[in-house]
């Protein structure tokens, strides 16, 4: 019995901190996504590190045109060798060099956006 109330525990503990992390996530693509500029009324950017590898981002939008609702969604693979990009589910491509100082300079940004608004946080906490 001992060994099966642990075992909850912790299960309990690790969906605890999935939820947190999930959040976290979440909270840091809203930040992301306001470093390049205001979002059009019913639309919505992300902008995020989804792990070691891998940047994300999601952008949605009213077609002014059709009035239909878009989405594009671009993932960025960070290897070694170099940053590849797939957007809408197709295959992956290299980066241009002009676009590898971009993602490079946008990472630093919302690095340093992240960082300051946890230090704010912890600061009012």
């Amino acid at each position: 019995m001992k060994n099966f109330l642990s075992g909850l525990k912790a299960q309990k503990d690790q969906q605890r901190r999935a939820e947190i992390n999930k959040s976290l996530i979440h909270y840091e693509a809203k930040l992301g996504g306001e470093l390049f500029g205001p979002v059009a009324e019913g639309g919505r950017r992300e902008f995020f590190c989804l792990d070691e590898h891998t940047w994300v981002w999601h952008e949605e939008w009213i077609d002014g045109a059709t009035g239909q609702r878009r989405a594009l969604t671009t993932r960025y693979d960070v290897r070694p060798s170099g940053i590849l990009k797939s957007q809408g589910g197709n295959s992956y491509q290299r980066l241009s060099p002009t676009e590898a100082k971009n993602f490079y300079r946008v990472v630093e940004l919302y690095d340093q956006k992240v960082r300051g608004e946890y230090a704010r946080m912890l600061q009012t906490a």
